[in-house]
């Protein structure tokens, strides 16, 4: 849409939550719109409804988003049938009609000029909200299948906006026409890291930047399983590569007790931290390999920055949708996926040929670039402005 036709002022609604993968696209996504209408003297007011203890309840507050919350109920899933009808669920079921009043109330209210949801449990009352009122709605949709609450809401859509062009023949005939290609939404900032700058920051001085460096990360809270498979492996990675490894805050102490056993050259390799904060862009601008959890924000990082990865799903992740993301990456030489038992040989196997051969990191990080849709947020952005537009 081109600054001429841009609107003076426009209306969102923004739902979805309760994990960062639903949350930062949101808003990333609001930001840049914020942005497209800034830059022709355009107002944006957005109204965020969300859960009070998921993360947009303090996210959208922080960035000066209206925010109001309306219940919910969450699905616990099982693939017993019978499990599904637990206590728990049923209480959590009779929820949804309070919360669907709620949000009609609060669409009534605002009168949003366009609904985005982003997926989570909040996103329906607000996305079936949207449709009573005549609201237009746009999905926005992560992984490679649509998830449980965006598959509730799809016949409602006004477009449905998808990550990847692998995800359009799994969804159901009758919605494939409101569907489009955006790809996944990355902050800005992600793609604008500098390794010089993570080396001043973190002090990797005794690194050696003739080896190449991993990055092993498992979220904020660090990932046991990835945690274990590295302490077994550390000495021989070590003899091949830099590492920066975060391992979350409560797993510091016991790595930090075995890595003084290391002889000196090899543990002047070793970075070792709970978290990675601001520093993160930096940290993945040094990174030559990373080893990680396979989220679709992560995709949608490391492929917009075109980093070969070894990724170790989460395997309790909704859907398993974390093997499916590893397993679509994979097929596509882009990554590498360990699924099942992962132990410290077959992390030395899968990560050998990366570190050892400068040719082949070259061709997987260019097969991951080709997945990457660094533009996403500016996609979702058309998207949006065309629902309202009618």
């Amino acid at each position: 849409m081109n600054s001429d036709t841009l609107p003076r002022s426009l209306r969102l609604i923004v739902t979805g939550g309760g994990t960062g993968g639903h949350t930062y696209p949101a808003l990333t996504a609001v930001r840049a719109l914020q942005a497209r209408l800034t830059a022709v003297g355009g107002t944006l007011d957005v109204l965020w409804i969300g859960t009070a203890d998921g993360l947009e309840a303090r996210v959208a507050p922080a960035e000066g988003i209206a925010f109001t919350t309306v219940a919910t109920g969450k699905i616990r899933r099982s693939s017993n049938p019978l499990k599904l009808v637990s206590p728990a669920n049923v209480r959590d079921m009779a929820r949804v009609p309070l919360g669907v009043a709620q949000a009609r109330k609060v669409v009534g209210d605002f009168r949003p000029d366009v609904v985005l949801a982003t997926g989570g449990y909040v996103a329906v009352p607000a996305g079936l909200a949207a449709r009573m009122c005549r609201r237009p709605l746009v999905l926005h949709e992560q992984t490679v299948r649509l998830g449980l609450a965006n598959r509730k809401l799809a016949s409602s859509a006004t477009r449905i906006a998808v990550s990847s062009e692998s995800t359009l023949p799994l969804l159901p005939e009758a919605v494939r026409g409101a569907a489009v290609v955006t790809g996944n939404p990355v902050r800005p900032e992600v793609l604008s890291g500098h390794a010089d700058k993570a080396v001043a920051a973190l002090g990797l001085h005794a690194f050696d930047r003739r080896l190449p460096t991993l990055y092993v990360t498992g979220g904020a809270q660090g990932a046991q399983q990835i945690n274990d498979v590295v302490r077994g492996l550390l000495p021989w990675l070590l003899e091949r590569a830099n590492v920066v490894h975060q391992c979350g805050p409560a797993n510091v102490e016991g790595l930090r007790q075995y890595a003084t056993a290391l002889p000196a050259d090899l543990a002047g390799r070793y970075y070792l931290t709970g978290f990675v904060g601001p520093e993160l862009p930096d940290v993945l601008a040094l990174a030559d390999v990373v080893v990680c959890r396979s989220g679709a924000g992560t995709l949608a990082e490391l492929t917009a920055l075109g980093k070969p990865a070894v990724f170790i799903p989460l395997t309790s992740s909704a859907g398993n949708e974390q093997a499916h993301n590893a397993r679509h990456l994979e097929d596509a030489g882009a990554a590498v996926a360990l699924l099942g038992d992962v132990t410290a040989d077959s992390l030395r196997d899968a990560v050998e040929p990366l570190l050892t051969d400068p040719a082949r990191r070259s061709v997987m990080a260019e097969r991951a670039r080709a997945h990457g849709r660094p533009d996403a947020a500016d996609r979702l952005v058309d998207v949006l402005l065309s629902a309202a537009s009618g």
